[in-house]
């Protein structure tokens, strides 16, 4: 197995791209930073925040943000990261009034219960009014989620994390029996922007709440979590101010090591997911990679 690392650049409208690590911590990026998916759906046609995870029958499944504004996010599925299924937008705010935003939706797929975990980041107007005002632009986030099982079928959204907050970029990751809950503090006013963690025993919660005292340094946000060569929890994030991205480590989700000096990555990464795939995808990726990078035929020399 490899990893293979999912993300945008600048505000996602080249689409879809790839980097991949035998390691976790050393990155290089696939077809020569090239886009595997151009946005074609949603309110913007963005691709921002590309989440992807693996079903049981072997099809990977994509969720992204479409838009800045909109109550929509984006699918599409593969097998391989180079043929892809039709766009979709799925609706999964439809149904709530005052949905200003979708924000960086992420999927699971959820053994125990057989079902896809799709959740994301909502502010709806005239809810949470105790914490209105604490993040920039009026924004006050809280996660929704939906399941399905087919990706025709949704159950209407529901509040899945209520941490006191306002709360963006959740990622879930099964670690220790349970899942952990990675969210980022959007809360501005007094500044915190950094990562805090809740736990349940299902992925669609209760998590408890407030959740865990911060990990992460402030000014932080997009945490891909997952597990590494030695058993150890990676989370990355993007140092959004300064333009690069960190890392932390950790045994057992409460004792933290930065480690950011310990990776390198593609530049202009941005917001997406870490998974691990088989190394016949990462051998097919290089081998498309490397084809793009060959010079054109010269044309035949003819002699007069």
């Amino acid at each position: 197995m490899a990893y293979l690392f999912t993300y945008f650049t600048g505000n996602g409208k080249s689409g879809l791209h790839l980097a991949w690590s035998n390691d976790g911590y050393k990155w290089n990026a696939l077809g020569s930073g090239a886009s595997y998916l151009k946005p074609r759906v949603g309110e913007s046609k963005l691709m921002r925040d590309p989440c992807v995870a693996r079903g049981p029958d072997g099809v990977y499944h994509m969720v992204w943000t479409t838009s800045w504004d909109g109550r929509t996010i984006g699918h599409a599925s593969t097998r391989d990261f180079l043929t892809w299924s039709k766009q979709d937008a799925i609706p999964v705010m439809a149904g709530i009034d005052g949905t200003r935003n979708c924000w960086a939706p992420e999927i699971i797929y959820d053994d125990e219960a057989g079902q896809f975990v799709i959740y994301w980041s909502s502010t709806v107007e005239g809810r949470f009014s105790e914490t209105a005002g604490t993040s920039e632009n009026k924004y006050n986030h809280r996660l929704y989620y939906t399941t399905t099982t087919d990706f025709k079928n949704f159950p209407p959204a529901q509040l899945l994390y209520e941490p006191g907050f306002s709360v963006i970029d959740g990622t879930l990751i099964k670690f220790g029996g349970l899942w952990q809950l990675i969210v980022k503090d959007e809360t501005v006013t007094p500044p915190k922007k950094h990562l805090r963690i809740a736990t349940s025993a299902r992925a669609t919660g209760p998590f408890a709440a407030p959740p865990a005292a911060p990990f992460s340094r402030d000014w932080v946000e997009g945490p891909a979590a997952f597990v590494g060569r030695e058993g150890e929890v990676l989370v990355y994030f993007d140092v959004y101010r300064e333009k690069h991205y960190g890392a932390m480590r950790s045994r057992d989700m409460k004792t933290w090591e930065d480690v950011t000096d310990k990776i390198s990555l593609p530049s202009g990464v941005r917001h997406g997911t870490v998974i691990e795939v088989p190394v016949t995808i990462i051998d097919r990726l290089r081998s498309i990679d490397l084809a793009m990078r060959r010079p054109p035929p010269r044309a035949p020399l003819i002699l007069p």
